[in-house]
């Protein structure tokens, strides 16, 4: 272990003493390239002696939806938890109250989001220090995180912890390279793109796949990517999840200050002792989420608007409207009637290709025929009312 950490150490030394510059564009590819294999080593170690490194805390997942409380201790996330929750999290004027993941669920807009309070990370987690590989690791299964911030100390802390998500393979607001790699048998390194590149050119493309024992690959580019970029591609273990900074204690601050902070990309100020800007946060935690409600409609029957089926936006077609009930629900569809912004018609027959907006309204329409009998007999009967 400590002989990777020096490797690590000595990597990121050298790198800050290079300049960036078209000249050195390929030695440092070939060190971060380095880098991230190292810290794979690093956090997933082979050896069984390793105490269970990278492994997250033992949460059940639950829910529509979990969202993860990450900051350095005192700031405030244990507190932001019982006002949100009504869970009780320790709160304590000492570093460190939390230990352990401490789960709560908020029910917003029909939908059950699990909220996690996670123990406070410090600079260096990402490297093993304190419990820092457990808490990132429980990020990483996250749908949304919250970074929490305390208003009052500097908002440089917003900086060192993206690092350590960063160094644990997290990317916060920002979508997958638009990039294709391929391996293939023969051939060499084939690399295209259809865009002026200023960052990587086939040299650097080359050392970094050498660094991986890539010796025939095709890469594609559609944007002006980085090394970081194809290295993120090539190691295949990045998660790339929306991030909300939350500002805690601003009523500590100065209207001033609290202006300055207002600059802060997706920020969100708020005081979690006295219950300031909470609704505000639960409306953001909400559009970063980008869930869909969807209503059931029974036969005969008004729209159940109390409970909605929740379907992310990115999976939002009426064969995951079904699988989302019952997994063999869509094995009887034969097609459904929706009421909704996604439909012209009102209702409009659809077929489960069908992609859903927000607040549609659904009534599916099952086959007729003996074998009906068979895949009902495992559906409770509040699923069957969705059927005609």
């Amino acid at each position: 272990m400590a002989t990777v950490m020096q490797k690590i150490k000595d990597i990121e030394d050298e790198m800050a003493r290079t300049q960036k510059n078209k000249a050195t564009a390929h030695h440092l590819g070939l060190l971060k390239a380095k880098l991230a294999k190292l810290r794979r080593e690093l956090l997933a170690p082979t050896s069984k002696g390793g105490g269970g490194a990278g492994e997250g805390f033992d949460v059940t997942k639950s829910g529509d939806a979990r969202v993860g409380l990450v900051g350095f201790p005192s700031v405030g996330k244990s507190t932001l938890l019982n006002k949100l929750t009504g869970t009780f999290s320790e709160v304590a004027s000492y570093e460190f109250t939390t230990l352990t993941c401490i789960p709560g669920v908020i029910v917003y807009r029909g939908a059950k989001i699990q909220l996690l309070d996670l123990p406070g990370i410090i600079e260096g987690a990402k490297d093993g220090k304190g419990r820092g590989r457990q808490v990132i690791s429980t990020a990483r299964t996250c749908n949304c995180i919250l970074i929490v911030l305390d208003a009052i100390k500097p908002i440089t802390h917003k900086r060192l912890i993206e690092k350590e998500l960063e160094g644990f393979g997290i990317r916060l607001n920002k979508e997958p390279p638009n990039l294709t790699f391929r391996k293939k048998d023969k051939g060499g390194i084939n690399f295209t793109s259809t865009v002026t590149n200023t960052q990587l050119d086939l040299e650097t493309v080359k050392a970094i796949c050498s660094e991986y024992r890539i010796h025939n690959a095709d890469i594609s580019l559609r944007y002006d990517a980085t090394a970081d970029d194809l290295i993120d591609v090539i190691e295949g273990s990045r998660v790339y999840m929306p991030c909300i900074y939350v500002v805690n204690k601003v009523d500590q601050i100065t209207l001033e200050e609290l202006e300055i902070l207002d600059k802060l990309p997706h920020y969100c100020p708020v005081s979690a002792h006295l219950e300031w800007n909470l609704d505000g946060l639960l409306e953001k935690i909400w559009e970063y989420l980008d869930l869909v409600r969807i209503y059931t409609k029974p036969k005969g029957l008004n729209p159940d608007y109390e409970d909605p089926v929740i379907l992310s936006s990115k999976r939002r077609a009426m064969e995951d409207f079904c699988n989302r009930i019952h997994k063999d629900m869509v094995k009887q569809f034969k097609y459904a009637l929706v009421w909704g912004s996604s439909v012209k018609h009102k209702p409009q027959r659809v077929g489960r290709e069908h992609e859903l907006e927000d607040e549609d309204v659904v009534q599916i329409i099952k086959k007729t025929g003996s074998s009906v009998r068979e895949i009902y007999k495992n559906i409770h009967p509040w699923e069957l009312q969705t059927f005609a």
